[in-house]
Protein backbone atom coordinates (compact mmCIF):
# COMPACT_ATOMS: atom_id res chain seq x y z
CA UNK A 1 0.00 0.00 0.00
CA UNK A 2 2.83 2.36 0.88
CA UNK A 3 4.51 1.62 -2.44
CA UNK A 4 1.29 2.50 -4.28
CA UNK A 5 1.06 5.86 -2.48
CA UNK A 6 4.64 6.68 -3.44
CA UNK A 7 3.88 5.81 -7.03
CA UNK A 8 0.79 8.02 -7.09
CA UNK A 9 2.68 10.96 -5.57
CA UNK A 10 5.45 10.61 -8.12
CA UNK A 11 2.89 10.63 -10.94
CA UNK A 12 1.25 13.76 -9.48
CA UNK A 13 4.60 15.53 -9.22
CA UNK A 14 5.42 14.62 -12.80
CA UNK A 15 2.03 15.88 -14.05
CA UNK A 16 2.46 19.11 -12.10
CA UNK A 17 5.90 19.69 -13.60
CA UNK A 18 4.53 19.03 -17.10
CA UNK A 19 1.67 21.50 -16.60
CA UNK A 20 4.14 24.07 -15.27
CA UNK A 21 6.34 23.69 -18.34
CA UNK A 22 3.40 24.01 -20.73
CA UNK A 23 2.00 27.00 -18.84
CA UNK A 24 5.42 28.69 -18.84
CA UNK A 25 5.70 28.21 -22.59
CA UNK A 26 2.29 29.73 -23.18
CA UNK A 27 3.03 32.86 -21.13
CA UNK A 28 6.60 33.58 -22.21
CA UNK A 29 6.48 32.81 -25.94
CA UNK A 30 4.02 35.56 -27.02
CA UNK A 31 5.90 38.14 -24.92
CA UNK A 32 9.21 37.20 -26.53
CA UNK A 33 7.70 37.31 -30.03
CA UNK A 34 6.23 40.76 -29.35
CA UNK A 35 9.62 42.16 -28.28
CA UNK A 36 11.32 40.68 -31.32
CA UNK A 37 8.73 42.19 -33.64
CA UNK A 38 9.33 45.63 -32.12
CA UNK A 39 13.09 45.29 -32.60
CA UNK A 40 12.75 44.21 -36.21
CA UNK A 41 10.14 46.82 -37.14
CA UNK A 42 11.73 49.38 -39.47
CA UNK A 43 10.79 53.07 -39.22
CA UNK A 44 8.28 54.27 -41.79
CA UNK A 45 9.87 56.15 -44.71
CA UNK A 46 9.08 59.85 -44.99
CA UNK A 47 6.58 60.66 -47.75
CA UNK A 48 7.37 63.86 -49.62
CA UNK A 49 4.88 66.74 -49.46
CA UNK A 50 4.35 70.10 -51.11
CA UNK A 51 6.87 72.56 -49.69
CA UNK A 52 9.55 69.96 -48.98
CA UNK A 53 13.01 70.67 -50.42
CA UNK A 54 14.99 67.79 -51.92
CA UNK A 55 18.64 67.61 -52.93
CA UNK A 56 19.13 65.59 -56.11
CA UNK A 57 22.64 64.40 -57.01
CA UNK A 58 23.97 62.71 -60.13
CA UNK A 59 27.39 61.17 -59.33
CA UNK A 60 28.13 60.69 -63.04
CA UNK A 61 26.85 64.12 -64.12
CA UNK A 62 27.39 66.71 -61.36
CA UNK A 63 26.24 69.50 -63.68
CA UNK A 64 22.70 68.18 -63.15
CA UNK A 65 22.89 68.40 -59.35
CA UNK A 66 20.14 70.58 -57.93
CA UNK A 67 18.06 71.47 -54.88
CA UNK A 68 14.36 71.76 -55.63
CA UNK A 69 11.35 72.72 -53.55
CA UNK A 70 8.20 70.76 -54.30
CA UNK A 71 5.59 73.14 -55.66
CA UNK A 72 1.93 73.31 -54.69
CA UNK A 73 1.01 71.00 -57.58
CA UNK A 74 3.37 68.39 -56.13
CA UNK A 75 5.96 68.67 -58.90
CA UNK A 76 9.60 69.71 -59.28
CA UNK A 77 11.19 71.20 -62.39
CA UNK A 78 14.39 69.49 -63.59
CA UNK A 79 16.83 69.96 -66.45
CA UNK A 80 16.36 67.81 -69.55
CA UNK A 81 13.21 66.03 -68.35
CA UNK A 82 10.96 68.92 -67.29
CA UNK A 83 8.45 68.62 -64.46
CA UNK A 84 8.32 65.46 -62.36
CA UNK A 85 5.74 64.42 -59.76
CA UNK A 86 7.43 64.23 -56.35
CA UNK A 87 4.73 64.68 -53.69
CA UNK A 88 3.36 61.37 -52.48
CA UNK A 89 6.62 59.51 -53.10
CA UNK A 90 9.40 58.55 -50.71
CA UNK A 91 12.98 59.59 -51.47
CA UNK A 92 13.78 56.06 -52.70
CA UNK A 93 10.74 56.00 -54.98
CA UNK A 94 11.71 59.37 -56.45
CA UNK A 95 15.25 58.07 -57.06
CA UNK A 96 13.86 55.16 -59.09
CA UNK A 97 11.59 57.45 -61.08
CA UNK A 98 14.43 59.84 -61.91
CA UNK A 99 16.66 56.94 -62.90
CA UNK A 100 14.04 55.86 -65.43
CA UNK A 101 13.77 59.37 -66.86
CA UNK A 102 17.49 60.15 -66.96
CA UNK A 103 18.75 56.61 -67.57
CA UNK A 104 19.33 56.89 -71.35
CA UNK A 105 21.35 60.09 -70.83
CA UNK A 106 23.56 58.93 -67.96
CA UNK A 107 26.82 57.03 -68.24
CA UNK A 108 26.74 56.27 -64.49
CA UNK A 109 23.30 54.89 -63.73
CA UNK A 110 22.96 56.43 -60.30
CA UNK A 111 20.75 59.13 -58.78
CA UNK A 112 20.46 60.04 -55.09
CA UNK A 113 17.67 62.02 -53.44
CA UNK A 114 18.06 63.50 -49.95
CA UNK A 115 15.45 65.46 -48.03
CA UNK A 116 16.92 68.86 -47.20
CA UNK A 117 13.91 70.35 -45.40
CA UNK A 118 10.52 68.81 -44.78
CA UNK A 119 7.30 70.75 -44.41
CA UNK A 120 5.36 70.00 -41.24
CA UNK A 121 1.67 70.90 -41.62
CA UNK A 122 -0.05 71.57 -38.30
CA UNK A 123 -3.48 73.08 -37.66
CA UNK A 124 -4.17 75.39 -34.73
CA UNK A 125 -7.68 76.48 -33.82
CA UNK A 126 -9.74 77.76 -30.90
CA UNK A 127 -8.75 80.61 -28.59
CA UNK A 128 -5.62 81.77 -30.44
CA UNK A 129 -5.04 85.03 -32.27
CA UNK A 130 -4.39 83.62 -35.76
CA UNK A 131 -6.06 80.21 -36.11
CA UNK A 132 -5.33 78.20 -39.24
CA UNK A 133 -2.76 76.01 -40.94
CA UNK A 134 0.94 76.57 -40.31
CA UNK A 135 3.80 75.02 -42.30
CA UNK A 136 6.99 74.98 -40.23
CA UNK A 137 10.07 73.39 -41.79
CA UNK A 138 10.96 71.41 -38.66
CA UNK A 139 9.23 69.38 -35.95
CA UNK A 140 7.72 71.51 -33.19
CA UNK A 141 5.95 71.29 -29.87
CA UNK A 142 2.33 72.12 -29.08
CA UNK A 143 3.39 75.35 -27.34
CA UNK A 144 5.51 76.42 -30.32
CA UNK A 145 2.56 75.79 -32.64
CA UNK A 146 0.34 78.02 -30.52
CA UNK A 147 2.98 80.76 -30.61
CA UNK A 148 3.18 80.41 -34.43
CA UNK A 149 -0.58 80.99 -34.48
CA UNK A 150 -0.14 84.35 -32.75
CA UNK A 151 -0.27 83.05 -29.19
CA UNK A 152 -3.17 82.54 -26.81
CA UNK A 153 -6.20 84.77 -26.68
CA UNK A 154 -5.56 85.34 -22.98
CA UNK A 155 -9.05 86.74 -22.35
CA UNK A 156 -10.58 83.38 -23.31
CA UNK A 157 -7.99 80.60 -23.55
CA UNK A 158 -7.93 77.66 -21.18
CA UNK A 159 -4.19 77.03 -21.23
CA UNK A 160 -4.47 74.08 -18.84
CA UNK A 161 -6.54 71.87 -21.16
CA UNK A 162 -5.20 72.28 -24.70
CA UNK A 163 -6.36 69.43 -26.93
CA UNK A 164 -4.26 67.69 -29.58
CA UNK A 165 -6.11 65.55 -32.11
CA UNK A 166 -4.03 63.08 -34.09
CA UNK A 167 -4.98 60.74 -36.94
CA UNK A 168 -2.64 57.77 -36.98
CA UNK A 169 -2.93 54.25 -38.41
CA UNK A 170 -6.59 54.77 -39.22
CA UNK A 171 -7.44 55.81 -35.66
CA UNK A 172 -8.11 59.15 -33.96
CA UNK A 173 -6.16 59.87 -30.78
CA UNK A 174 -6.94 62.66 -28.30
CA UNK A 175 -4.43 64.21 -25.90
CA UNK A 176 -4.86 66.90 -23.24
CA UNK A 177 -1.84 69.12 -22.60
CA UNK A 178 -1.32 71.64 -19.80
CA UNK A 179 0.61 74.49 -21.44
CA UNK A 180 0.19 76.96 -18.59
CA UNK A 181 2.95 75.28 -16.59
CA UNK A 182 5.35 75.63 -19.52
CA UNK A 183 4.49 79.32 -19.89
CA UNK A 184 5.21 79.85 -16.21
CA UNK A 185 8.71 78.44 -16.64
CA UNK A 186 8.10 75.12 -14.91
CA UNK A 187 10.15 72.15 -16.05
CA UNK A 188 7.69 70.06 -18.05
CA UNK A 189 8.25 67.57 -20.83
CA UNK A 190 7.31 69.23 -24.16
CA UNK A 191 4.54 67.64 -26.23
CA UNK A 192 6.02 67.01 -29.67
CA UNK A 193 3.64 67.24 -32.60
CA UNK A 194 3.42 65.04 -35.68
CA UNK A 195 2.48 66.11 -39.23
CA UNK A 196 -1.25 66.73 -39.54
CA UNK A 197 -1.90 67.22 -35.81
CA UNK A 198 -4.73 69.56 -34.82
CA UNK A 199 -4.10 71.75 -31.78
CA UNK A 200 -7.32 73.08 -30.23
CA UNK A 201 -7.25 75.70 -27.48
CA UNK A 202 -10.62 75.64 -25.67
CA UNK A 203 -12.18 78.63 -23.97
CA UNK A 204 -12.43 78.94 -20.21
CA UNK A 205 -15.84 78.44 -18.64
CA UNK A 206 -17.36 81.86 -18.02
CA UNK A 207 -20.25 82.89 -15.80
CA UNK A 208 -22.77 85.23 -17.39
Amino acid sequence: MKRNLIGVSQVCLAMGALVGVLTGCQTTEPRFSSLEEQKLKAPEPIVLREGDAVQISFPGAPNLNTVQQIKRDGRIALQLVGEVQAAGLTANQLEKELLKLYGPQLQTKEVTVAIETASFPVYVTGAVLRPGKIMPDRPMTALEAVMEAGGFDYAKANQKAVKVIRHQNGQVQHFTVNLKNALQGDEVEPFNLKPGDIVYVPERFQWF
